[in-house]
């Protein structure tokens, strides 16, 4: 069977997608800017809170994936963190600016997650050359590798993807992200052979706040930096799992 791991923003997507039946958590926040490091409040109550194995991304900032050797010590603190709470893996990618891996910078936070799964994000979408970082991450013993096949979404992408896994998927494990819904997992599923999908089932909540405010007291909504969040849609989570037994 496909494993199904759900991209979760928060305590609350999070159980939903244990109770939906997902088989792994990739734990996040702010997936408005394409998810950073969860806070020590979040970890510790999803620690205890969630039975299913949960992966932690270690992210400091939105943007590009080059980080300086104060970012780098940062991500290190924060690994080490995510072990000490007992978590079983962590998601970590970095490049330098020719788009190659930053080999330096990556061996250190490899050092920092030994003993842990470690998975290398979608960094390696805008690699200069997936296959070659691909076989150096095979060498470093990555466990897995998250892509959308350098494409957008994940369908976009599917030849690619499916060229990853019949190359190195006896090496490392492809897990294919970005754009996958219910709609069509199958068919991804189908067309490139990968064993692991990767989605947040994302829904859009807006606040009650400033509708209600505006509605009955005047208020300006404008005030409000942000009126609107994602969470995981346990539907959508139960769906997709029932699509792939």
């Amino acid at each position: 069977m496909t494993k199904i791991e759900i991209c979760a923003v928060g305590l609350n997507s999070a159980l939903k997608a244990e109770k939906a039946g997902a088989h792994r958590i990739e734990l996040c926040e702010n997936l408005e800017s394409g998810g950073l490091t969860p806070s020590y409040g979040l970890l510790k109550k999803v620690k205890s809170m969630v039975s299913i194995p949960v992966h932690v991304i270690i992210r400091p900032r939105r943007g590009d994936y080059i980080y300086d050797n104060h970012l780098i010590d940062v991500m290190v603190e924060d690994i080490l963190m995510v072990k000490s709470l007992g978590f079983g893996g962590v998601v970590i990618g970095v490049l330098n600016k020719n788009g190659n891996l930053d080999e330096s910078r990556f061996k250190v936070l490899l050092e920092a997650a030994k003993g842990v799964s470690v998975t290398f994000h979608r960094a390696i979408d805008v690699a200069s050359n997936r296959m070659k970082l691909l076989d150096r991450l095979i060498e470093l013993n990555v466990d897995r590798v998250l892509t959308s096949g350098g494409k957008l979404s994940a369908m976009e992408g599917k030849d690619n993807i499916a060229e990853m896994q019949l190359k190195f998927g006896t090496y490392i494990k492809i897990m294919a992200g970005s754009g996958i819904h219910s709609g069509n997992i199958v068919d991804l599923v189908n067309q490139t052979g990968i064993k692991e999908v990767h989605l947040s089932a994302k829904t859009t909540n807006y606040s009650d706040m400033n509708r209600d405010c505006a509605i009955n007291n005047g208020c300006s909504a404008q005030l409000f930096e942000e009126d609107w969040w994602y969470e995981s849609d346990e539907a959508e989570i139960r769906k997709v799992v029932e699509l792939l037994k």
